[in-house]
């Protein structure tokens, strides 16, 4: 057994290890600071464990956790909170409605605590994969539950969105950046991210389709 730093990490380990998923969420919500950060780091043990197989549980959570984020108020659970989530949001059962927590993840993308943001800009990269398929691989046999038009439209809002979002977040500044890489941390470079993301699993002709639907120069 790895050695922690005392006696009450261990206690705290052995005894989080029989934990389901919503005990862990319970702990990441009510319990103190220390609590809930090591409940928020435990969600990703039990996951990849060979005991978990509790999918409704997980489903549930991320069906819930906009809602249930509204109700947070300590930053250090939303962050707790959000890392966990992220940890398991590939196992939702949304396929056929890929956009149902954009609104909560955009909102995500401004919080000023970076690790929120990161783990937002994961989960929306996730959702690009299925999105984009039809684009990137237009001969693959398509077989996801919303269709390609679909699709289409759901990277629609979602581009006008990001592009809304990074002209309010823009400052004179950032003119000197030439890579996204390069900006400072902040709202701006993860809607960035994001944005070349959607850009480059879009393609170029796609691209041009989006700029000339809202009279963009590209």
């Amino acid at each position: 057994m790895k050695e922690f730093g005392n006696k009450k990490s261990i206690n705290f380990f052995v005894v989080i290890g029989m934990k389901s998923f919503h005990e862990l969420f319970k702990t990441i919500l009510s319990g103190d600071r220390e609590s809930s950060r090591l409940a928020a780091r435990e969600v990703r043990k039990l996951l990849h464990s060979s005991h978990a197989g509790k999918y409704d549980e997980i489903k549930s959570i991320i069906n819930g956790a906009s809602e249930q984020y509204r109700k947070i108020t300590d930053d250090f659970r939303q962050e707790n909170f959000v890392m966990a989530v992220s940890v398991m949001y590939f196992l939702h059962d949304r396929e056929n409605e890929p956009d149902f927590l954009f609104p909560w993840l955009f909102h995500l993308l401004k919080h000023p605590n970076g690790y929120i943001r990161h783990a937002s800009v994961r989960m929306l990269d996730h959702e690009l994969g299925p999105l984009t398929v039809h684009l990137r691989c237009p001969d693959l046999n398509y077989s996801y539950k919303f269709s390609r038009v679909d699709a289409d439209h759901i990277l629609a809002d979602m581009f006008i969105v990001l592009v809304d979002m990074a002209h309010d977040f823009w400052k004179p500044i950032y003119k000197k950046y030439k890579y996204i890489s390069s900006l400072p941390s902040g709202p701006y470079k993860s809607i960035q991210m994001v944005l070349s993301e959607l850009e480059e699993d879009c393609g170029e002709q796609f691209m041009i389709k989006l700029h000339q639907k809202f009279g963009m120069k590209k």
